[in-house]
């Protein structure tokens, strides 16, 4: 335990088992002439359009389906776990290549803890747009008369609900998953849990998957920007775009609430950074 405990007296830590990565620089042109970076561009793009091309497809496959009968299809337990699941799969499958965000609004909080730099938060948010766009339409294509029936997959804020209720659950929603993601790959945690295999995919994964449990019937859950942008346009209805800034806005608000509570309350970067600016004085 001495090796986790802070010096007081300097504000710095002694001897650590674990090594935190120095800040991403906020501008770093030469991420442009590597091809790891349009590589994991690449990557954001194609798990962002499968993920919404097999989601999306589960909501309106369920929504046929219950209409015939109420008790047939897959339900809101299995609409959360084709949520979560895919999301687990996905961020397995790209984790060490583009690090798995298949979301603007994990991308941005990750870029106000300093994690990615402005032009690659910026290009993995295009392309995650550009990907759910082109997942909404292989939907569309391959289910046109059913696509239209049933809603499209978009998400809209539901009947009896006031904008407000919707904005706070897409922030708390979104404030969880964000916070599963730093916990989850968080170097002291992997360091201190080095006997227990950590898969960071899985918390993840469950994260979405409770989140949707729990607001489905407030928003239909966006927590993920693009997913809300890419069914809306494809949908292209005024409902779905009267209500779209809650999707932009509520999960861009909560990713940097977990983004701040993470790096200034549990890893005590204010502190750090005040102790290390006493001891330069």
């Amino acid at each position: 335990m001495a090796k986790d405990i802070e010096g007081a007296e300097h504000g710095e830590f002694a001897t650590k088992d674990y090594q935190d990565p120095p800040p991403t620089p906020l501008f770093d042109a030469e991420e442009l002439t590597k091809w790891s970076f349009y590589r994991a561009v690449i990557a954001e793009f194609i798990a962002t359009l499968l993920f919404l091309y097999i989601t999306v497809l589960t909501v309106i496959g369920y929504k046929s389906q219950s209409e015939v009968d109420q008790c047939g299809g897959v339900g809101i337990l299995g609409i959360a776990w084709a949520f979560g699941g895919m999301i687990f799969v996905l961020v397995y499958c790209t984790a060490g290549i583009s690090g798995g965000h298949i979301n603007p609004a994990v991308t941005f909080g990750l870029f106000l803890a300093r994690k990615v730099s402005l032009i690659r938060a910026v290009l993995y948010i295009v392309a995650q747009c550009l990907g759910a766009i082109c997942g909404v339409g292989l939907v569309k294509a391959f289910q046109k008369s059913y696509y239209v029936k049933y809603g499209g997959g978009a998400n809209e804020l539901a009947d009896g609900y006031n904008k407000g209720t919707g904005l706070g659950a897409e922030i708390i929603g979104t404030f969880v998953l964000v916070y599963t993601v730093f916990s989850a790959t968080d170097p002291k945690r992997n360091a201190r849990d080095s006997h227990v295999p950590v898969l960071a995919p899985l918390p993840i994964g469950f994260a979405v998957f409770i989140v949707h449990l729990a607001t489905i019937p407030i928003t239909g859950t966006g927590i993920n920007p693009a997913r809300s942008f890419g069914a809306a346009v494809i949908y292209n209805k005024d409902k779905a775009w009267d209500d779209q800034w809650i999707f932009w806005l509520g999960p861009f608000i909560g990713a940097a609430i977990a983004a701040f509570y993470h790096q200034y309350i549990l890893r005590a970067g204010a502190i750090k950074a005040l102790g290390s600016f006493r001891s330069n004085a």
